[in-house]
């Protein structure tokens, strides 16, 4: 008896192969880079210097994805010390292993590779990555990270006609080596060298800089047109004022929150901050015009070098930018600042990363778990050497992150004991780590003893900014907070002699890093972690990386660099096999309606 070979109807092959389809292609997509950190020669104030660059770009490349999408980057350091890089604003849903930071993850060898995987999960907006070791980030090695809207969620504005990111960071010529042992000696920065935008110093607007010879940043637009300008502070210790001569900035966006839109003739951007802005070409367009970028309080007369400038020249220009640079605020007015600041609201009708309006989070009725007032101090004597403190304790890094403790349960790393209060007791160098209840409520005050301008940032978490006020805070500040509509963001301002309070739902388990963002400040010690532990089974927070660097006392457990996991060709191979399931139902589709 012979046996014929089953049969399929036309119907039930479409069927099957949309079936599979939506199996193999429904999961959110996997985008993947590869990474190459070394060092490059630049001259953006003239001197040559050595900068940090990625794949021989300065600025590094941009991260372009989508809300959802997993992102794979196989980072290669070609640099002669370790290397973390950290992703400024991405909160790594419960995976705080691909955070960066020390706290988290053993640096990664010079010479040697290491691939981060991450998925954006429920976010959107403008945000940066950049290298969180070693006084790195004052040479360069920084880039962009646009998330974008699903396609089921429309953005609150008319789709812009283009899309433009950034970079503004005070500059110095020193290597990141010697600015390292300057701050360790209590050397101060003092002023930049000079502001640089997207890795370049500033266009001649002046006789002083005419024969500087400077190459100088250039974005090119056409008139009538509106664009998205994705603007970061990436420097390292300067706020800077933000502006384009004779064009208004319609705030937009504010890492990873839609803002109320209200025009700004110039924006304060504090150091790690990022904002985005529409700016409408609606001038002649028979010149050019000035982007500025210049320093604030810094108390000492700057050189013209220490204005960044660069172009925006009109495709129908028929002549160089001209005139005086636009007038920034008074320098010392912290005043204005902080006003500004408070301006920035939330958009409480607009969908961000999930269809529900971002106002749907009632924040102002949540009733507060834990309080902290943290107060930073400035640099003092411990035990001989300069450090910082957050509440009267300088962090000091062990050599075994504190995940990696907390993972194979190692005692004496650190302790949960960080103070709720400062405490009347002599400064110290510790291991102290703040205790979060998960899904708890915490209220952070951060109260800024020093001089100068400080930036907060909390890795795993957008916080609201409730308030702001100069003086000391009080219980009975809380009168002043803003309950409805403050800005969720991952990076705050605190004026000196001034406060900011923060509100921030502890969902998402993890190790987290709370940092001073002025990098003299983290260098000195002045950052803690937050652990937020799921006190029942959570099998939704990722495991340990099979990838994971080990170092300090689980060095044992480290293989050679050939025998570890490549996780970029693991997954290409699932997605590789994938496609091959569906070209080959496909081709059986194609075949059958053939006959």
């Amino acid at each position: 008896m012979r046996c014929s070979p089953p049969h399929f109807s036309c119907t039930s092959l479409v069927v099957l192969f949309l079936s599979v389809a939506t199996v193999c292609l429904a999961a959110d997509p996997y985008v993947f880079f590869d990474w190459t950190v070394s060092y490059l020669t630049a001259s953006p104030l003239g001197t040559r210097q050595q900068v940090i660059g990625i794949n021989g770009q300065f600025p590094g490349p941009i991260l372009n994805v989508t809300t959802n999408w997993n992102v794979v980057v196989n980072v290669k350091n070609n640099l002669d010390e370790p290397l973390l890089l950290t992703w400024n604003g991405i909160q790594h849903r419960k995976n705080s292993w691909q955070d960066g930071v020390l706290g988290t993850n053993c640096p990664i060898p010079s010479g040697w590779n290491w691939t981060y995987e991450f998925q954006v999960k429920d976010q959107i907006g403008s945000f940066f990555y950049f290298p969180s070791t070693n006084f790195q980030r004052a040479a360069g090695g920084y880039g962009g990270i646009i998330i974008n809207n699903r396609d089921i969620i429309p953005v609150p504005f008319l789709l812009p006609d283009g899309d433009v990111t950034l970079f503004i960071s005070d500059w110095f010529t020193k290597s990141h080596k010697k600015l390292r042992k300057d701050v360790e000696s209590k050397i101060d920065f003092g002023v930049p060298d000079g502001i640089l935008i997207n890795g370049f110093g500033p266009f001649p607007y002046s006789s002083e800089l005419a024969s500087g010879g400077f190459p100088y940043g250039t974005i090119n637009v056409d008139p009538g047109r509106t664009y998205r300008f994705r603007v970061h502070n990436s420097g390292i210790a300067t706020t800077l004022n933000f502006r384009i001569q004779n064009h208004n900035l319609l705030l937009v966006e504010t890492e990873g929150s839609y803002t109320v839109q209200q025009n700004y003739t110039n924006m304060d951007i504090h150091v790690g901050q990022s904002f985005s802005f529409l700016v409408t070409m609606d001038q002649s367009g028979s010149n050019d015009y000035y982007i500025v970028a210049s320093t604030r309080f810094t108390k000492s007369s700057s050189s013209a070098k220490a204005t960044g400038v660069a172009i925006l020249h009109y495709s129908s220009s028929q002549g160089p930018a001209s005139g005086p640079l636009p007038d920034p605020p008074i320098e010392s007015d912290t005043s204005f600042s902080m006003n500004q600041a408070r301006s920035i609201r939330l958009n409480v009708s607009a969908g961000a990363a999930r269809p529900n309006p971002q106002g749907s989070f009632k924040y102002g009725q949540i009733t507060v778990t834990d309080v902290y007032v943290i107060v930073n101090q400035p640099p003092e004597k411990i035990d001989g050497r300069l450090r910082a403190t957050l509440n009267g304790i300088s962090y000091l890094p062990p050599s075994t992150p504190l995940k990696l403790a907390q993972q194979y349960n190692i005692s004496g790393v650190y302790k949960l004991d960080f103070p709720k209060r400062p405490m009347n007791r002599h400064p110290k160098v510790d291991t102290s780590v703040m205790n979060g209840t998960y899904k708890g409520f915490m209220e952070i005050i951060f109260q800024n003893s020093d001089t100068t301008v400080k930036s907060y940032h909390l890795d795993g978490y957008a916080f609201f900014v409730v308030g702001m006020d100069f003086g000391l805070w009080t219980e009975n500040s809380r009168s002043l907070y803003n309950k409805g509509d403050g800005v969720a963001r991952s990076t705050t301002q605190v004026f000196p002699g001034a406060w900011t309070a923060i509100l921030v739902y502890l969902d998402n388990a993890g190790m987290w890093n709370l940092r001073i963002d002025n990098l003299a400040s983290w260098y000195l010690g002045q950052e803690v972690y937050l652990n937020v532990v799921n006190p029942e089974t959570d099998t939704s927070e990722n495991s340990i990386p099979e990838n994971t660097i080990y170092c300090g006392r689980l060095s044992p457990l480290q293989r050679d660099q050939s025998q570890r996991v490549n996780f970029s060709g693991s997954q290409r191979s699932i997605l590789a096999t994938s496609r091959g399931i569906l070209l080959a139902l496909f081709a059986i589709l194609i075949s059958s309606l053939a006959r």
